[in-house]
């Protein structure tokens, strides 16, 4: 009892009111703010004095645990790494003590062991907004998460089988990030016109900009049929009554071909790596673009080129690349193609 008592003595030294003293038992945890069938809010309040950088000036890592499908948050705090669940609002933190040798890359390995792995929000399907603000008094880090996973897995069986039905009642916005790449490569792939279509639905739910490029290659598509219907036609008409020949002295006109440049918009949501670097290299392209859209492709680039790499990169190459990052995903496609250089030896 004297305890709790000079404590309370002690905030009230320090300025703190009664609010503060009670909102200690609401912060560093998280709490469901929305549930609902296609998406989910979490936030938590996490306070933010006595922060320490975990890596490259960052005060906050996320993780994911694949096994139990929970987002966490990880922070250095004095002598302790934390580790709150923001998924699972009723988990207790995990707790690591250090000392003076402990490094982010120790906290690391034992979050491995218990299946906890760094990752980027998108690559979850997740939007995270983090923001400085006073709760009851506490300085705090409010996090909130968005965890849209059922939608994207609806829109990408939608956009797998050329198939808008399940997704046309659906008024949720999934935001861009999370499917674009997904909706480019089927996008590419699609070869009927029904299977146009369908993806034209999809990427008008969406809002992505290749939804008019679909819908004028429709049209293309169209009249390159009813061409070759009026073909076949006049085919058969001539079959039945065979014209004259004649004779025609036809002057030929070689014009220069027409300089063809594809819009701003195929480049940044369309363009295979190879197109855009080719566009970026060509000094033409500062000409056409923006300051901001030039430096908009260039990061799309960058993107692509990591993918290129990751997808079809020797192992020097990866090797040479992680050295340089420590991405882990680097790191898995090094172990999966020396495994398979193992399996091949044997």
């Amino acid at each position: 009892m004297q305890k709790i008592l000079l404590l309370l003595f002690f905030f009230l030294l320090n300025g703190c009111s009664l609010n503060s003293i009670l909102a200690l038992n609401e912060v560093d945890k998280s709490q469901v703010v929305k549930y609902s069938p296609y998406v989910k809010h979490y936030r938590a309040y996490l306070t933010r004095s006595n922060l320490k950088p975990i890596k490259n000036g960052k005060k906050y890592l996320y993780f994911y645990n694949k096994k139990e499908k929970d987002l966490s948050i990880l922070v250095h705090r004095r002598n302790q790494y934390i580790l709150y669940s923001l998924y699972h609002p009723k988990k207790r933190a995990i707790v690591f003590n250090t000392t003076r040798r402990t490094r982010y890359r120790h906290i690391a390995r034992k979050l491995r062991h218990k299946h906890y792995l760094p990752t980027s929000c998108t690559h979850i399907a997740c939007i995270p907004h983090v923001a400085l603000r006073r709760y009851k008094g506490i300085k705090t880090l409010r996090i909130e998460v968005k965890d849209y996973r059922r939608l994207q897995n609806m829109y990408k069986k939608a956009i797998r089988t050329y198939n808008a039905k399940e997704i046309r009642s659906i008024r949720v916005k999934l935001p861009k990030p999370l499917i674009s790449a997904y909706f480019n490569r089927y996008e590419k792939r699609a070869k009927t016109q029904k299977q146009l279509e369908q993806l034209q639905i999809i990427a008008t739910k969406l809002q992505l900009p290749s939804a008019k490029s679909i819908a004028k290659k429709i049209k293309k598509d169209t009249a390159k049929e009813k061409k070759e219907e009026t073909k076949k036609v006049i085919k058969k008409k001539g079959a039945e009554t065979p014209p004259k020949e004649e004779i025609k002295v036809v002057e030929v006109v070689i014009e220069k071909p027409k300089k063809i440049t594809k819009p701003y918009y195929y480049y940044l949501g369309n363009a295979s790596y190879g197109e855009l670097n080719s566009y970026l290299s060509n000094g033409e392209a500062r000409n056409d673009l923006t300051y901001n859209q030039y430096n908009a492709l260039q990061k799309r680039r960058d993107i692509l080129k990591e993918e290129k790499l990751l997808q079809d990169g020797s192992l020097e190459e990866l090797i040479a690349a992680y050295k340089k990052n420590k991405d882990p995903r680097y790191k898995t496609r090094i172990m999966r193609l020396m495994k398979e250089v193992q399996e091949n030896k044997k």
